[in-house]
């Protein structure tokens, strides 16, 4: 069953627009960096994401948001535990985010 896997990103007071572009096509490029362990090939299905430009005012400070779809629980598992890529990526960010928020669903699925 396909996984959705939903990031919300806040960046830090003060970080600038240079740095906030950078890590969000990094985020992005990793539908194409990260590659599934036997197949060397890119695993995730799709990715899209960008800033907010919500007119309800209930973002409660996150500035951009990101999709990333997987055809699997094990791909989204090897993804988040895992991949080199991600967890480069990930421990790129220190220090630039204020708040990172992550949910994941499969579609349908209520409990």
């Amino acid at each position: 069953m396909a996984i959705t896997h939903i990031v919300l990103f806040q960046f830090k007071a003060g970080v600038s627009a240079e740095v906030v572009k950078d890590a969000c096509s990094r985020m992005l490029s990793l539908r194409d960096n990260c590659l599934h362990p036997l197949s060397q090939k890119p695993y995730i299905r799709s990715s899209a994401g960008g800033v907010d430009n919500s007119i309800e005012g209930i973002q409660n400070g996150i500035t951009h948001a990101f999709v990333v779809e997987f055809g699997n629980v094990e791909d989204r598992d090897y993804y988040v535990q895992h991949d080199p890529a991600h967890r480069a990526f990930v421990q790129s960010l220190n220090g630039v985010m204020e708040k990172v928020q992550v949910i994941d669903f499969s579609n349908g699925v209520f409990k």
